[in-house]
């Protein structure tokens, strides 16, 4: 358990459900989490620190007061960030956002040059890429949580129609984590048993649309996103990592010439091991399928794009 330690960016809903899915476990030694609020993530800390006593291991749970507190981490989770507001335009919120993952990675590199990053920021895939520029680190080291999260919304909605095969539902998201990503029912199984044997097309383009939803479901019912499962997400990877299991789940991550695409991060299937992305798979995809990745990967070079005309990488 020495050196398993974890540092959370942003104690929010989901960075704090992140940390408490990682302490029921006992995936690490010590989880610090740090906050623009220094307060919210002191009383987190202790909140979720006093939960540890019940947890298989004792993990320590402590707040960094300021960054230099959080160093020396194997793995950091930047969840930081801000939601689209009002009059808020794209540009706005892409500005606002990589101006934060921007201060949040100038202090992991200062702080903890070692560690793997697992960016959560929204726009997800642009700001994996954000934080590849800044760092200019090895592109296995920075990894985007997406098709885990979207994963398991897609896994749920398969459970809904299907009724049997909870735990044992194995679903593929590719492309963005957005209106753009694109729900892979085709290869996508319940207990090993491919799920076109199972259920019709009609059921599945339903699925393919609940997916993409899923979010907007949430946020319809709590006026707010999900964290229950962005955390357990987040937890999933971050056991991976610092496991060496090498299972095989969708990540956003920088392509150089995979799937045909250079310097963009897209969401696609990779394998997750100590140093982070082992192994990108590539697919062999249909015209159908690829036309639907050419559709995701330009929503998010238009979002680098809009960065780039900002002036925001020099």
């Amino acid at each position: 358990m020495v050196g398993r330690k974890v540092g959370i960016v942003g104690a929010g809903a989901v960075g704090a459900s992140a940390a408490f899915s990682l302490v029921m476990l006992g995936t690490c030694h010590e989880v610090i989490l740090y906050d623009i609020f220094p307060d919210v993530a002191k009383g987190k800390a202790i909140d979720i620190g006093q939960a540890a006593i019940y947890s298989p291991r004792g993990t320590i749970v402590t707040a960094a007061e300021k960054p230099e507190d959080m160093k020396d981490c194997d793995i950091v989770v930047i969840t930081a960030g801000v939601p689209r507001k009002g009059d808020m335009t794209r540009a706005d919120l892409l500005n606002i956002n990589a101006k934060i993952v921007s201060q949040v990675v100038e202090n992991i590199v200062k702080n903890s040059p070692n560690a793997i990053i697992l960016c959560v920021s929204n726009p997800l895939d642009i700001m994996t890429y954000v934080i590849h520029q800044l760092t200019g680190w090895d592109r296995n080291r920075i990894i985007g949580m997406a098709g885990a999260l979207d994963g398991a919304r897609m896994a749920y909605q398969i459970q809904q129609k299907v009724g049997f095969g909870s735990g044992l539902t194995r679903a593929i998201v590719l492309g963005d984590h957005g209106q753009d990503m694109i729900p892979y029912p085709e290869i996508s199984a319940v207990g090993g048993i491919p799920l076109n044997q199972v259920l019709d097309q009609s059921d599945m383009e339903d699925i393919k649309q609940k997916t993409r939803d899923g979010g907007a479901e949430i946020v319809s019912h709590l006026k707010t996103s999900g964290y229950y499962a962005p955390g357990r997400s987040i937890a999933v990877m971050v056991e991976a990592i610092l496991d060496d299991s090498r299972i095989v789940m969708p990540s956003s991550v920088l392509l150089d010439g995979e799937y045909g695409y250079k310097d963009v991060a897209l969401g696609v299937p990779v394998v997750l091991g100590a140093n982070g992305v082992e192994k990108i798979i590539e697919l062999k995809l249909d015209d159908e399928m690829k036309a639907k990745l050419d559709v995701s990967v330009n929503s998010i070079q238009e979002g680098i794009g809009i960065l780039k005309d900002e002036g925001f990488f020099s």
